[in-house]
C-alpha cells in the first residue's frame, strides 16, 4: 500500500525553469502537492503565512533577502511549523553549517537524481534530517569541530521531559511527531524545545541532535 503523505509544498526559488522542474517532479509523487511558488524571499514569506504549507523549499542565492535570512524570518513566525528543506546548488561548507545552524531541517544539492529528491522530501515529512549524501562527511567535520554545548549531560541540567523530547530530535521527530508521540500539544513541545536548547547553549535543533548523538547515551 501507498504510504499517503498529502504534503503540501511551497517552492521558494528564484530560477523559473527550476520551480517548472520542481513542479514537474512533485507531479510525479501523488502525495506531494505543489500549493504554491514563489521568486523571491520576500514573496514566499507571504505565501508562507498565507498558505501554511507542509513543507517549504529553499533556495539559497537568491536577490533581496537570500535563502539563510529568509530561513531566519520563516523560524523567528511561530505561526508557521512547516519543514524547511534548502535545494541549492552550493556545496560549500559554510553555507551548508549556516542554513542548518539557522534551523534547516535538510540540506539537498539539485544535482541529485530526481528520484533520489523524492525519497529524501518524504524522509524530511517523516522528521527526519535529510543530507546529499556527498555533504555528510563535510557536515560531521563542522560540527565536531564546533562549539557543542555542555560536555557532560549532567551539567546541561534537563528536565526527564527535556531529556524525552531531545532523545526524539535526535531520532530525527519534528515538533508534530514528538507531540504526537508524546500525547501533548504541539505548543507544549516547542516550549520545551526552547527551553532545552537554552540550557544546551545551543540554536538550532540540528546542534542538539549532535550534541544528543554524542551525548544522550550518558543521561540516565
Amino acid at each position: 500500500m501507498t504510504e499517503a503523505l498529502d504534503t503540501r509544498v511551497l517552492v521558494i526559488d528564484d530560477h523559473p525553469l527550476f520551480r517548472k522542474g520542481v513542479a514537474d517532479l512533485l507531479d510525479m509523487e501523488p502525495a506531494l502537492e505543489l500549493v504554491g511558488e514563489a521568486a523571491d524571499g520576500a514573496t514566499g514569506l507571504a505565501l508562507a503565512r498565507a498558505l501554511a504549507p507542509d513543507l517549504i523549499l529553499l533556495d539559497l542565492n537568491m536577490k533581496g533577502l537570500d535563502g539563510i535570512e529568509t530561513l531566519r524570518r520563516l523560524r523567528a513566525d511561530e505561526a508557521l511549523d512547516a519543514r524547511i528543506v534548502m535545494l541549492t546548488v552550493s556545496d560549500t561548507e559554510a553555507d551548508v553549517v549556516a542554513a542548518l545552524r539557522t534551523g534547516a531541517d535538510g540540506y539537498l544539492l539539485k544535482d541529485m537524481e530526481p528520484e533520489d529528491i523524492l525519497a529524501q522530501l518524504k524522509d524530511a515529512m517523516r522528521g527526519r534530517l535529510v543530507i546529499s549524501p556527498q555533504l555528510t562527511e563535510l557536515i560531521a567535520r563542522a560540527l565536531r569541530e564546533a562549539p557543542a554545548g555542555p560536555q557532560h549531560p549532567d551539567q546541561a541540567g534537563l528536565t526527564p521531559r527535556e531529556r524525552e523530547i531531545l532523545d526524539l530530535i535526535a531520532q530525527g521527530y519534528s515538533n508534530k511527531l514528538i507531540a504526537r508521540e508524546l500525547d501533548v500539544a504541539v505548543g507544549t513541545v516547542k516550549v520545551h524545545v526552547k527551553h532545552l536548547l537554552k540550557k544546551l547553549g545551543l540554536k538550532t535543533r540540528v546542534e542538539a541532535a549532535v550534541w544528543a548523538v554524542n551525548a544522550l547515551k550518558q543521561l540516565g
